[in-house]
């Protein structure tokens, strides 16, 4: 593989680790910042809708400039915003540095994997996608416990700053490795994408991923302040469980693609999402007893991403039934849906903190996966009526 797919992949790492860091030093940001959790917690939701927003709309607009030039950019933007967030001298200024990451990272993941593949003979195609999105699941794995332990020990800014010289390194090797004549076929306008829109068992899928990272999210969006408040940890030893919570994460990956490409997506997401509902609930209960709480979050993240190949895989068997001039406009799509859940689940838990308490979150976010479990089994049924077999075979695509 090309030392260019690295810089991608080293890429794709920095943006994880920015977009799922902040979790962790909610508590730390918020009493430095003197605001409250929930206004902490906008900075998540504020984030994934700027990838929300950036990921459809920008990647249109920006469809002519040469892939170079564009991925040069938007981690100059990404580089930016982090360093923006570091100096912040006030929370209004976080806010807009999320945001400008945000719109970064939405573009880079729309363009990047047509940018992977293009470094690449073809029958590599798939292999080298795999590797750019290593860079998340790394990410989870490894940048945000890191970043988290920055954060506690030498304060939250050090973290961004951290996350700037790793998108000043990916900067540098993507300008000097990645080739400028990258050949691509421009994406999809936004008249395309508003068809795809318009399809109705695409919207079905659409709201399942939404809603069903809308559920894992409410709590998981305040994990920290639970997690010291509630469970008794200490500030410093929160990245360590968010460390647990990120291997659990990588193995479930593996798992929910396994069982997808085994069962089919339809049957593997009714496991995934009923079994999600009941973890989540079974924390209201766990959440006071340290160790109980760890071995909860750590079956969490086994299924928290589990769902992520089954998604994927069947909206792209959708899209290719109802809208197949748009098959990559679909699935970019949900990759939007996915955002717009995170972004609408740390608005809403803000609100259940303020109006219910912290403890209300997982119980309230298991309720609304079990809405996402219920759309699944209607997706199911619509496809019965319509013939179409439960089981299907294929690739998992990899990343979200």
């Amino acid at each position: 593989m090309p030392i260019a797919l690295f810089a991608l992949t080293l890429s794709a790492f920095a943006i994880g680790t920015t977009e799922f860091v902040i979790v962790g030093l909610l508590p730390t940001v918020a009493a430095d910042l003197g605001i409250d959790i929930p206004s902490a917690g906008l900075l998540v939701s504020l984030y994934a809708l700027g990838v929300a927003i950036g990921a459809p709309v920008l990647t249109a607009l920006t469809g002519k400039v040469p892939r170079k030039l564009l991925l040069l950019g938007l981690m100059a933007l990404f580089t930016a915003g982090n360093l923006l967030a570091w100096q912040a001298p006030s929370y209004e200024t976080l806010v807009a540095a999320r945001v400008l990451t945000g719109l970064a990272h939405g573009v880079f993941f729309s363009i990047g994997s047509t940018i992977a593949t293009g470094l690449v003979a073809k029958d590599k195609a798939a292999s080298a996608i795999a590797i750019m999105f290593t860079g998340l699941t790394v990410a989870l794995v490894t940048g945000v416990p890191l970043g988290t332990f920055i954060g506690q020990h030498f304060g939250w800014r050090e973290t961004f700053l951290a996350v700037s010289a790793l998108g000043v390194i990916a900067f540098v090797g993507s300008w000097l490795f990645v080739p400028k004549d990258i050949r691509h076929t421009p994406p999809a306008s936004l008249a395309q994408q508003a068809k795809v829109l318009a399809e109705p068992r695409l919207l079905l899928v659409y709201a399942k991923t939404a809603i069903g990272y809308g559920g894992t999210f409410i709590p998981f969006t305040f994990l920290a302040p639970i997690l010291t408040d509630v469970s008794g940890f200490s500030a410093g030893a929160v990245g360590w469980v968010m460390l647990v919570y990120g291997v659990s994460v990588a193995v479930g990956n593996i798992w929910g693609g396994k069982l997808a490409d085994r069962m089919g997506p339809i049957p593997a997401l009714r496991i995934i999402f009923a079994l999600l509902a009941a973890v989540l609930l079974v924390f209201n209960f766990t959440a006071p007893h340290k160790w109980l709480a760890l071995l909860t979050v750590l079956a969490w993240g086994a299924v928290a991403f589990g769902n992520v190949p089954g998604l994927q895989v069947y909206v792209v068997k959708q899209a290719e039934r109802f809208t197949p001039q748009a098959v990559d406009v679909a699935s970019g799509l949900n990759i939007a849906a996915f955002n717009l859940g995170i972004a609408g689940a740390a608005w809403v838990g803000g609100l259940i903190v303020t109006h219910l308490g912290l403890m209300h979150t997982p119980w309230i976010g298991a309720l609304v996966v079990l809405v996402s479990l219920a759309l699944t089994q209607w997706s199911g049924v619509l496809d019965r009526r319509s013939g179409i077999p439960m089981r299907t075979h294929g690739p998992i695509p990899v990343g979200h």
